[in-house]
């Protein structure tokens, strides 16, 4: 019974429940991720959430605080699972190299003969709004990648508009869940700028309700204090990672492009204007996936072209056909000499009775078509002391195969 696909999916990804999510090989770092954000939100509504709400006249007020953190905490932990848990745009991998990119080349090998070998370039042009790009092949996905793909090695898939493979969400970052990754990192920036806003408040109250220094209010709120401070570090990170991704978008750039063409100061073709970069990367239907991860695995059927076929040159066609069907004959002929040489055996077997005599058959073949005089067969049958005879014990002088013709067997049987 044939399998599914994501059972004998040659990347690295991990599957969970029958291949509905896919995951990158190094998705153990999401529990570590989720414990980022979900212990911080939970020490914020124990120790700060709930006591704000006495702080307000209206408990209407105090309560938004708490739903609020609740409801953004949630918000983008849907974020994370959308990104990191969906196809990110996997190219699907070829079993065979494209045979409409094959060259077939003649080399001279070391003992002079041409030896035929096959080569793939290792780039081709494509245009991209009239302009031409070049693209690579892929050794490992056998394909030619479209333009803005690139090959993970870490997830070992080729990834359309590869941006980078993040560690934190434990997927690459693709076409598919782009705007998915800046979401996220988004509103972690805001969740981030939330907590720290509303730690900074409540200790505020508590130096206005006390009347004392804002170190009073510190020890009277020590949680405030390392919520702030969390939150101010990991503002640096996600915050950082917002603006960067800000200008990427702006430019229409990625990640990888950034990093590897930054000191080309080539043309940017895919750059149409700040505005219908940010219409390109939000507002566009997302591509559907090119996979099929819980589909059934077809057995490609094994291709029929062979050496001969593919590495012959124009003009050579009919000369091997004639040069096949020359073998064949030959070998024909093989097998029927070979019957006549054995009833030959068997008269003079029959000839020879009960004499203890040594009988030698000497028979000398001749090529057919060949001038040259075949190498001599002799057939010895010997008998033992008590009258039974041993198999027949054959000399052969030349390694090479002896052919002879029908006419020769037939001269030979009627003496």
């Amino acid at each position: 019974m044939a399998g599914r696909v994501y059972e004998t999916w040659k990347g690295s990804n991990k599957f969970l429940f029958g291949g509905r999510l896919i995951f990158g090989p190094d998705a153990w770092s999401l529990p570590f991720t989720l414990l980022l954000i979900i212990t911080p939100v939970t020490l914020f509504s124990v120790f700060v959430a709930t006591h704000l709400r006495h702080e307000f006249f209206s408990n209407t007020a105090g309560d938004a605080i708490l739903v609020v953190a609740i409801l953004f905490t949630l918000f983008v932990l849907i974020l994370l699972f959308l990104t990191s848990a969906r196809d990110p745009g996997i190219v699907p991998r070829n079993l065979h190299p494209p045979e409409e990119e094959l060259c077939y080349e003649t080399t001279a090998s070391t003992d002079g003969r041409q030896a035929p070998t096959v080569q793939i370039p290792r780039t081709k042009e494509v245009m991209v709004y009239g302009v031409p790009v070049r693209v690579k092949y892929c050794d490992t996905c056998m394909l030619y990648r479209p333009p803005r793909c690139s090959h993970c090695s870490i997830c070992n898939n080729c990834v359309e508009r590869f941006d980078h493979h993040c560690p934190w969400v434990g997927q690459c970052i693709g076409v598919r869940n782009y705007r998915f990754f800046f979401m996220f990192v988004s509103s972690a920036t805001l969740l981030c700028i939330y907590v720290f806003s509303m730690s900074a408040l409540y200790i505020k109250f508590l130096m206005d309700n006390n009347k004392g220094t804002v170190w009073r209010a510190m020890r009277e709120s020590p949680w405030s204090v390392v919520l702030m401070i969390y939150s101010f570090i990991s503002l640096w990170f996600v915050g950082g990672l917002t603006g960067f991704h800000l200008y990427l978008i702006s430019t229409n750039q990625t990640t990888y492009e950034n990093f590897r063409y930054r000191s080309d100061n080539r043309i940017n073709v895919y750059d149409r204007g700040c505005s219908n970069n940010f219409r390109e990367t939000f507002c566009s239907k997302v591509k559907p996936s090119r996979n099929d991860f819980r589909a059934f695995t077809r057995e490609e059927p094994p291709r029929n072209t062979t050496l001969a076929t593919t590495w012959e040159r124009p003009g050579e066609e009919e000369e091997g056909s004639l040069e096949l069907e020359e073998r064949r004959q030959k070998v024909e002929d093989d097998l029927d000499i070979d019957e006549d040489v054995l009833k030959l055996q068997q008269r003079s077997n029959a000839e020879e009775g009960s004499d203890p005599a040594h009988q030698r058959v000497e028979i000398d073949q001749m090529r057919v078509g060949s001038s040259e005089r075949a190498p001599t067969i002799r057939s010895e049958v010997r008998h033992g002391n008590l009258g039974a005879r041993t198999s027949p014990q054959e000399d052969v002088t030349s390694g090479s195969l002896v052919r002879e013709s029908r006419s020769y067997a037939a001269a030979e049987e009627g003496r």
